[in-house]
């Protein structure tokens, strides 16, 4: 698996990098994708400018390709991550910001795969798939 980094906050991210790392690269894939980290303000921008949602979320992602094109393609798409609502959501859950951070990559890597948790029996299959990796990385709730 190959993850491209992109840093646009004032906050050193290597100790993300390397979590997100030690995640995917037990996978053993050659897909690749980009992890953008950006501010409240610019996860809320585009969460309005793409989602008519006009406040700050957690994660976006943006697959570059549909379904079909999935088992062909390489490059997946970009993941979207806040920080610091990664850091206010993992106060309000009761556990720390590496594993908010761990869940919320693996969260957008899922929907870039194609995942969704639109209906319920569609959350339960993504939420397993979800805990099933999280798990494997040794990243417990």
């Amino acid at each position: 698996m190959k993850i491209n980094y992109f840093n646009e906050t004032k906050e050193s991210v290597w100790k993300y990098q390397r979590l997100i790392n030690s995640i995917f690269k037990p996978m053993g894939s050659k897909k690749t994708f980009n992890i953008i980290f950006v501010s409240i303000e610019e996860i809320q921008r585009i969460n309005n400018e793409y989602r008519k949602i006009d406040r700050p979320t957690d994660v976006i992602s943006f697959a570059l390709i549909d379904d079909l094109e999935l088992k062909r393609t390489k490059e997946l798409g970009d993941i979207f991550i806040c920080l610091d609502k990664a850091k206010e959501q993992a106060l309000e859950y009761g556990h720390t910001i590496r594993r908010e951070v761990a869940f919320l990559s693996v969260h957008g890597y899922l929907h870039l795969c194609g995942y969704d948790h639109q209906t319920k029996d569609d959350e339960e299959i993504m939420f397993k798939k979800q805990d099933d990796i999280l798990n494997k990385a040794g990243i417990k709730r």
